[in-house]
């Protein structure tokens, strides 16, 4: 990573709107590897959407200027992780930074590929899941993973969680790797860890890697980008890997507003909602991508970046205005605005 600036040389800041596909090496946390993102496109505004361990590696996206309003809608998503378990290890933070607590040995005729499969089987749908003392999650504005640091164990009220897939890819002596597809705010430590007590012979978790986010149509580790690659190439170049913002929404169910329309929205008004809506909820609204015939004006985006396939097919004859909401109002339906894109 030489190429990187250092994080107390001098840079001049610059307005970056956009979406990166970082992917994060293992030893940086999130936040760090944010940073080293933000310092490479000399970024004014950067924010990260899901936190990786930092041992964990994969898919981070980075939310530069406009975009990071809405990277909150990233974070609802699911997320997808490739983990490699350590059978027969019970370690004291459920991953590779704890220490081994307990050893246990893995029986060959006890641990098979048959009972890999039954036993993950088990672990799918909706459960409740206990966050881990080794977390971000805070108590009394204090992180836990400080407490833990000081031998200290408060009770943490379990979460609701889905598991939506779990596949075995490959298991040979006491590694286990399988494939994830879970909820937000779902722990493959704590995963890990419960399925080693089912087989019977404990696990902790020694890899992880996040593969993708947001399912079918989501985004892929395969298209993100190390900070090497990042460093290694010009500003120019470096300034195309970038998603428009609208690729945080891709999830929403998109809304399309006439010229009209478009400007009551962005001035903050409220609209009778479209015919293609009828639950309350958050959408990706666009405008019409047309002139108005009453006005010299047009609706026309005038982007230089190309639209990510991932923001799906309307991006491409639309402009991105922001995110609405649709909510109940007396006996009608209205769309306000959430969060809109600066004019």
């Amino acid at each position: 990573m030489s190429n990187i600036p250092a994080p107390f040389s001098k840079i001049i800041r610059r307005q970056v709107d956009g979406l990166l596909l970082l992917d994060k090496p293992a030893g940086l946390s999130s936040t760090q590897a944010m940073a080293a993102a933000k310092r490479l496109f000399r970024a004014e505004k950067a924010g990260h959407t899901g936190t990786l361990d930092p041992f964990a590696t994969g898919l981070l996206p980075v939310a530069f200027g406009e975009a990071a309003k809405f990277s909150r809608f990233m974070l609802d998503a699911q997320k997808s992780y490739r983990a490699t378990l350590k059978l027969g290890e019970v370690t004291s933070t459920g991953d590779t930074e704890g220490v081994i607590v307990l050893r246990r040995d893995v029986i060959r005729g006890d641990v098979t590929a048959e009972k890999i499969q039954a036993v993950l089987g088990q672990f799918l749908g909706a459960q409740m899941q206990t966050p881990p003392m080794h977390s971000a999650l805070k108590q009394n504005g204090v992180p836990l993973y400080k407490l833990a640091r000081q031998g200290i164990e408060v009770p943490r009220t379990p979460r609701q969680i889905t598991v939506l897939s779990l596949s075995c890819i490959s298991f040979s002596g006491s590694t286990l790797v399988i494939d994830a597809d879970v909820t937000k705010g779902t722990y493959i430590r704590v995963l890990a860890e419960d399925i080693g007590e089912a087989l019977g012979c404990g696990a902790h978790l020694s890899a992880l890697e996040r593969t993708a986010i947001g399912g079918i149509g989501g985004i892929k580790l395969e298209c993100a980008f190390t900070l090497e690659a990042l460093a290694a190439m010009n500003e120019s170049s470096r300034d195309s890997t970038l998603l428009p913002p609208m690729s945080l929404c891709a999830a929403l169910t998109p809304v399309q507003l006439n010229c009209e329309d478009a400007r009551i929205f962005c001035n903050g008004g409220w609209l009778p909602a479209p015919n293609q809506t009828n639950l309350a909820g958050h959408y990706a609204v666009y405008a019409e991508k047309k002139s108005d015939p009453n006005s010299n004006q047009s609706c026309n985006q005038d982007s230089s970046q190309n639209t990510h396939q991932y923001a799906g097919r309307m991006a491409n004859d639309n402009k991105f205005l922001g995110v609405g909401i649709i909510h109940q109002h007396q006996d009608t339906l209205r769309l306000i605005p959430a969060r809109l894109m600066a004019s």
